[in-house]
Order: structure tokens, then C-alpha cells, then sequence
């Protein structure tokens, strides 16, 4: 797989979960700004997390198989698209088993229309 190998896991993460928005239409992506605030304070700690690893020689990423374009604190792109469809294709999951769940009342969270 190459430079394209983190890209082609994510694409399989996205093709593995996604289709639960249009199938069992879970709305995540229409209540994407909901979903966003939820994860964003564990994807600041990962990032910084990721930061310092880096920075201290603890942590890399194999240049064979990543892209090679880098944002800020020299994280690849791939990395940053991990936290973001890693957490939305775990919410669609759980989303997805509240839709189907027989006894609804055990996945109560109060966002229920």
C-alpha cells in the first residue's frame, strides 16, 4: 500500500461505519457541530499528546507509509483525520445500536425525539 497505507485504514474505518448514517439514519453527520464540541477536548490532549512525543523522539510515523504532508507540531495529515473518524465512525456505531436496540430504555441519553 505504500504512502497510502494510514489513508487506505482510514477509508476502511469511514466505508465500515459510515453507511450507518444513511442506513439506520443515525444523524451524526447532520448534528456534526454536536459531535465535533464532544471530541474535541480528547483530540486537543491526543494532539498535544502526539506533540510532545514526537518532539521528544518517543513517537514517529513510518514516512513510507503516510502522505508526508505535516500540520502543525510536525503531526501528518492522516494522524489529524484519525481523530476525526475514529470518534464519528464509534458515535454512528453506538448510534446506529441505539436505533435497533429492542429495549430502548437501556440506551436513554435524553436527546430522544
Amino acid at each position: 500500500m505504500g504512502k497510502w497505507g494510514y489513508v487506505g485504514m482510514l477509508a476502511f474505518t469511514v466505508a465500515g461505519s459510515f453507511w450507518l448514517e444513511v442506513v439506520f439514519k443515525v444523524r451524526v453527520l447532520k448534528r456534526i457541530t454536536r459531535a465535533l464540541r464532544a471530541i474535541a477536548p480528547i483530540v486537543l490532549l491526543f494532539l498535544i499528546w502526539d506533540a510532545v512525543a514526537i518532539k521528544h523522539g518517543d513517537w514517529f510515523f513510518d514516512s513510507k507509509q503516510i502522505l508526508g504532508i505535516f500540520g502543525p507540531f510536525h503531526i501528518p495529515l492522516e494522524e489529524y483525520l484519525f481523530f476525526l473518524v475514529v470518534p464519528l465512525a464509534a458515535i454512528m456505531t453506538i448510534e446506529a445500536v441505539r436505533r435497533v436496540k429492542r429495549d430502548k430504555s437501556d440506551w436513554l441519553i435524553g436527546d430522544e425525539e
